[in-house]
């Protein structure tokens, strides 16, 4: 760094501390993510405006030659500003909708502290059952364990968490168990094929008969949703991405700016603009930043070294977006957040970087948009699914979700690839539908509609990265997929 950069640096910490009552810090932060220094005088002319983002981003726009943001900078963006169309005057009508909380946060991951002890796991398991077990209600008229020795000879019902399956080729042997009890449920048929595709630690109702201490098996019942599902149309559009890696080589920055320049409706196709005017909501499902240190030798990978710059840059590519878009992100396992889930928001330190129209929630988070309720899980548990159940794989991402729903649990199986913190409650239980799942993680793209749920599995805005290679996963990058009326679009942004 050459040393007029050093003493504009400078400047700009000595404006921190000397400014009482105004906070600037973070506009010179944002200007020098941009690439801009920023002079005194000219920040306190940019913290005093209404809507500094707003300011900001017309600063950049119009000085993408200069070095350092003075006062005459700010001026004449606040000309154009000016000059821009009015926004109509607001009637009363638009003041009830003010009123309306437009999201609404209905469940949320706490920061919560959890010990591993072993009174941790044998709640966290009683409440997984006990979650599950409710659901299944009004459908199984279920027994307890301890009590099957009373019945002899007829059809029963038992709801059981699996704690094993022994495939014994004819057949397959569940072990299921309950607070009073285990009980082996043998397979055989139609019902060995299901069996075989069990979890394990997934909670399920078995009917069958009684044969000595073993149960014949009938029937293998999943939680599942019910069959009579709405599709719920909306007149708003929601945009669904993930896994956008900043800080990563392989960020495809070309294909982000025309998705942002298509979401701000300056794209060069009219039919395109008129599917973004719709845009309200943009949601981004996990993996904001690339990270450090997620696997072995991921420095050689990464454009920027250091988490923090990672999160200035992602809250910077952010806030390029126009500012009436209400903008969520949950993170995923390369972010800055405990690897177990279900995972946190973002701390305070990363968070306080983004723009005021981005909100911070935690990896699972359930919201409700305007009557548009979505369940917002990162989708690492996936991986699991398409690793234990063959028929699925990473070129159709929605059919793996569809088992999440299917099992009532976006991580059913304790112990694999999806580390689990064994909190008092389960919040990774589905106990209520949603309208919408929308996941990520695998990089790959696919939707689709399971019993009036939408699915969405995002597509990543990263290229192929060397362990993708070596696994043979191949990647649809930059495909984005907007939810309005009853329909789904799906609009590509030059990532293949």
């Amino acid at each position: 760094m050459n040393l007029k950069a050093l003493e504009l640096l400078d400047m700009n910490e000595s404006l921190q501390k000397t400014v009482k009552g105004i906070d600037t810090t973070m506009v010179v932060k944002k200007f020098l993510v941009r690439g801009f220094n920023v002079s005194p005088e000219a920040a306190k002319m940019v913290v005093s405006f209404s809507d500094p983002d707003l300011l900001i981003a017309e600063i950049c726009k119009i000085s993408k030659n200069k070095f350092i943001i003075c006062e005459e900078d700010v001026l004449m963006a606040l000309k154009n500003l000016e000059k821009a169309p009015k926004k109509r005057e607001v009637t009363k009508e638009d003041k009830k909708e003010e009123k309306i909380e437009r999201v609404k946060i209905l469940k949320d991951v706490n920061n919560s502290f959890v010990q591993g002890t072993i009174e941790d796991f044998v709640a966290y398991f009683n409440s997984r059952l006990e979650k599950i077990g409710r659901i299944f209600r009004g459908r199984v008229h279920s027994v307890k364990i301890k009590d099957l020795g009373r019945i002899r000879g007829e059809n029963v019902s038992v709801i059981g968490m699996v704690n094993n399956v022994f495939d014994k080729k004819e057949s397959v042997v569940i072990e299921l168990e309950d607070q009073t009890g285990t009980i082996n449920c043998i397979a055989s048929g139609k019902c060995a094929e299901v069996a075989r595709e069990l979890l394990g630690d997934e909670v399920i109702a078995v009917t069958g008969t009684l044969k000595g201490s073993s149960m014949i098996v009938d029937r293998i019942v999943f939680p599942d949703c019910p069959t009579n599902g709405e599709i719920k149309p909306i007149d708003f559009g929601v945009v669904f991405i993930s896994d956008t890696h900043f800080g990563s080589k392989g960020f495809l920055e070309d294909s982000w700016k025309n998705f942002i320049e298509w979401l701000n409706c300056e794209s060069e196709n009219a039919e395109l603009n008129k599917i973004a005017e719709k845009v309200k909501y943009l949601i981004v499902a996990g993996d904001i930043v690339d990270g450090v240190g997620v696997y072995p030798d991921q420095e050689k990978e990464l454009a920027i070294i250091d988490v923090y710059e990672q999160y200035e840059v992602a809250a910077m590519h952010l806030d390029d977006i126009r500012k009436d878009i209400t903008v969520l992100i949950s993170p995923g396992n390369h972010d800055a957040v405990r690897q177990a889930e279900p995972q946190p928001c973002l701390p305070k330190e990363f968070s306080n970087l983004f723009p005021s129209n981005v909100k911070n929630l935690g990896n699972p988070a359930f919201v409700e948009l305007e009557g548009l309720r979505v369940l917002i899980y990162h989708g690492r548990s996936l991986d699991d699914l398409v690793t234990k159940i063959p028929r699925l794989s990473y070129e159709y991402p929605h059919k793996a979700m569809e088992e999440l729903l299917k099992r009532r649990h976006l991580c059913p199986l304790y112990g694999g690839r999806s580390p689990i913190a064994p909190s008092k409650e389960d919040l990774l239980v589905i106990d209520e539908l949603p309208d919408v799942l929308h996941s990520g993680h695998v990089h790959t793209y696919g939707t689709g509609f399971y019993r009036g749920v939408f699915l969405v599995n995002s597509s990543t805005w990263q290229a192929q990265t060397e362990f993708q290679k070596k696994i043979n996963l191949n990647p649809i990058p930059c495909n984005v997929a907007v939810y309005f009326g009853d329909k789904v679009y799906r609009i590509n942004f030059g990532g293949g």
